[in-house]
C-alpha cells in the first residue's frame, strides 16, 4: 500500500509540473516582484534606446578657424534640447542630441554625417557652414533625412533637394537686404565693396547687393577682391576705396579678414562706415583683436542680444550663465532650429519609432505649410525650395557690444 501511495504521489507531482503548478504568475506573493520583471525591464530599456527617443544630430566646426560658429550653434541647440526635455520632450518623448565636428571641411562633414547615421540620427541640424552643407546635402537628399541648416546661406545648399531647409537668410537675401537698408538709411552714400571672389558665400552676397544697389540710388564707386591666400593685406583695396571717396565700405565676408581690414583702415586713418553681414558676427570675441577698432561697425542680422522681449532676455541670461559670454546670432539660430523641428514634429504627430524617411516626409510637409516664431524672427515661413522668409534687423557695435541701430 505504501508503494502504491508513493507511486501515486510521484505521478501527481509530475502531472502538476507539466500543468505549470507553482508558477510565479499564479502563486507568487503579490508584494514581491514577479520573475518576469527583470526581462520586462530589459525590454523597456531596449525600446527606449531603439525607439523611445528622437535622435537629432548636429554638424559644424568646433575646432579650427571657424569654431566660433559651430560652438555657438552647438551650445544654442543644447539649451533648446534641455528646455524641451525638461518640459516633457516632443510628443512625450525625449531628445537625444549629438554634435560632430567638421572643421568647416566638406569631406570631414560627410564623415561626420555618416557617424551620426550610425548613431541613429533621424533629423539633422546643420551643417553650419556653406561648403560643408553643400557636401552633406546630397547625402541627406539621397537617404531622405530631413536637415535644417542654421547658417549655411548659399542657394546651392538647398537647390534640387526638397528636404534641405535653411533657417538663415540666403546669400541673395542678405545682399539685397543690405542694399535696401542702406538706401533707406544711408541715402546718397558712396559705397565700396570688398569681397572674397573664391568663396561662394561672399561672391553670392556681393552679386545681389550690387544689383539691388542700382535700384536704391546707391553709387558703388569701387569694388575690390581678395582670395583665401591674399587675406592678410588689404592696403591696395582700402587705398582705392578711400581715393574713390567711399564713405561706406560693404564687407560681405567673414570676421577674420574683416578684422584685418579694420586694423589696416585704422592705421591709414580711413574711417568710413563699415557694413557687414552675418559672417561678421564673432569679431568681438576674436582672440587678440582690439574690439575698439570695430566701434561703429554695422551688421545686418536676424538676432540682437540686447532685444527686450522675454524670449531673448531669457535665452541671453541662460547662455551667459552656461558659457560665460553673450550669444551671437549663430547661437540663436541653433536654438531656433531645434524649436522649429519640435513644432513640426508635434504638428505631424511624429513618434521615435518612425523611420528617418517617414519623419522626413512629415517634416517637409510641415515646414512648407507652417509659420514659426523664435529668437531670429516672427512668423517665419519656408518656400518649397527650403528658403526662409523673415525680416532682418540692423545692429551697430557700441562700447564693445551689439545694439539695435536707430
Amino acid at each position: 500500500m505504501k508503494k502504491v501511495i508513493s507511486l501515486v504521489m510521484v505521478m501527481a507531482m509530475v502531472m502538476c509540473l507539466m500543468a505549470g503548478c507553482g508558477s510565479t504568475t499564479e502563486t507568487a506573493d503579490p508584494t514581491e516582484a514577479p520573475a518576469e520583471t527583470e526581462a520586462e525591464t530589459d525590454t523597456t530599456a531596449d525600446t527606449a534606446s531603439e525607439g523611445g527617443s528622437f535622435y537629432i544630430g548636429g554638424i559644424g566646426p568646433i575646432t579650427g578657424d571657424n569654431a566660433i560658429y559651430g560652438m555657438a550653434v552647438m551650445n544654442g541647440a543644447q539649451i533648446a534640447v534641455d528646455e524641451i526635455n525638461a518640459a516633457g520632450g516632443i510628443n512625450g518623448y525625449p531628445i537625444e542630441y549629438k554634435f560632430e565636428d567638421d572643421v568647416a571641411d566638406g569631406e570631414t562633414a560627410v564623415n561626420a554625417y555618416n557617424n551620426l547615421m550610425d548613431w541613429g540620427m533621424q533629423v539633422l541640424v546643420g551643417p553650419v557652414t556653406t561648403g560643408s552643407a553643400i557636401s552633406v546635402s546630397a547625402k541627406v537628399y539621397e537617404e531622405r533625412v530631413f536637415a535644417l541648416t542654421p547658417s549655411a546661406s548659399s542657394p546651392d545648399v538647398t537647390a534640387g533637394k526638397d528636404n534641405m531647409f535653411q533657417l538663415c537668410f540666403t546669400d541673395p537675401n542678405q545682399g539685397s537686404g543690405a542694399a535696401v537698408y542702406m538706401g533707406a538709411n544711408m541715402a546718397d552714400s558712396k559705397v565700396a565693396v570688398i569681397y572674397r571672389n573664391d568663396d561662394a558665400y561672399s561672391q553670392g552676397i556681393r552679386d545681389t547687393f550690387v544689383a539691388e544697389a542700382a535700384n536704391q540710388n546707391l553709387e558703388v564707386v569701387y569694388e575690390g577682391t581678395f582670395t583665401e591666400d591674399t587675406a592678410t593685406d588689404f592696403s591696395v583695396q582700402l587705398t582705392a576705396a578711400q581715393a574713390a571717396g567711399a564713405d561706406v565700405v560693404f564687407l560681405p565676408i567673414y570676421y577674420q579678414p574683416a578684422s584685418v581690414i579694420l586694423a589696416q583702415a585704422n592705421a591709414m586713418g580711413y574711417t568710413p562706415t563699415f557694413f557687414g553681414v552675418d559672417g561678421m558676427d564673432g569679431i568681438l570675441t576674436l582672440e587678440g583683436f582690439d574690439t575698439s577698432l570695430a566701434e561703429g561697425v554695422m551688421v545686418l542680422t536676424p538676432f540682437s542680444a540686447d532685444a527686450q522681449d522675454e524670449l531673448t532676455k531669457t535665452f541671453v541670461a541662460e547662455y551667459n550663465e552656461r558659457f560665460g559670454e553673450t550669444p551671437n546670432q549663430f547661437a540663436a539660430d541653433g536654438y531656433d532650429c531645434v524649436y522649429a523641428i519640435k513644432q513640426a514634429m508635434e504638428n505631424a504627430g511624429c513618434t521615435p519609432d518612425m523611420s528617418a524617411e517617414e519623419i522626413c516626409n512629415a517634416m517637409v510637409e510641415q515646414f512648407t505649410s507652417m509659420s514659426f516664431s523664435g529668437l531670429t524672427g516672427t512668423d517665419m515661413t519656408w518656400s518649397t525650395a527650403g528658403e526662409v522668409s523673415k525680416m532682418p534687423v540692423a545692429v551697430v557695435i557700441e562700447n564693445g557690444v551689439y545694439v539695435s541701430a536707430q
